[in-house]
């Protein structure tokens, strides 16, 4: 009795660890990409705030008509470089994200397949203590029937 209850105690502080040892593979995975995708997203941002002040700086300086019509054109531009700057760096962090829980998936996945492992393990030894109980009954049967003849 003692023996199974170390047994038991031993196989769950081994799945104790595992699942701590997994859930910190996890939160490090989690945690990169959050840092990668945060990263992306304010090289964009200071990008396409840096564009917007230097126009505005430009249109400052302008103090005629003219000026405004020739700003017009660069101001579009800018406009159409940070809203595609702004979809290209949505598609890394998208794909980024996509890897980081693809990679998230599969400590998972090797979690739960070295837990079914260890269940397996475990339950074919129940098994083989049963098979013997068994079998030792069996024949303890066998050589009390033996002794009664």
């Amino acid at each position: 009795m003692n023996n199974n209850m170390n047994q038991f105690n031993d196989q769950f502080t081994s799945a104790t660890r595992q699942f701590a040892d997994t859930a910190a593979q996890v939160n490090r995975l989690a945690l990169d990409n959050a840092g990668q995708v945060f990263g992306l997203q304010m090289a964009a941002i200071e990008k396409n705030v840096n564009a917007a002040f230097a126009f505005w700086g430009e249109l400052a300086e302008t103090r005629d008509m003219d000026g405004l019509k020739a700003l017009w054109p660069r101001g579009a531009q800018i406009a159409r470089e940070n809203v595609e700057r702004t979809i290209s760096t949505s598609q890394e962090v998208l794909g980024r994200t996509i890897k980081a829980n693809e990679a998230i998936g599969q400590v998972a996945k090797g979690q739960f397949e070295r837990s079914s492992a260890q269940v397996n393990e475990a339950a074919n030894q129940v098994n083989d203590q049963v098979t013997k109980a068994t079998n030792d009954a069996t024949q303890q049967f066998k050589a009390a029937g033996k002794g009664n003849k």
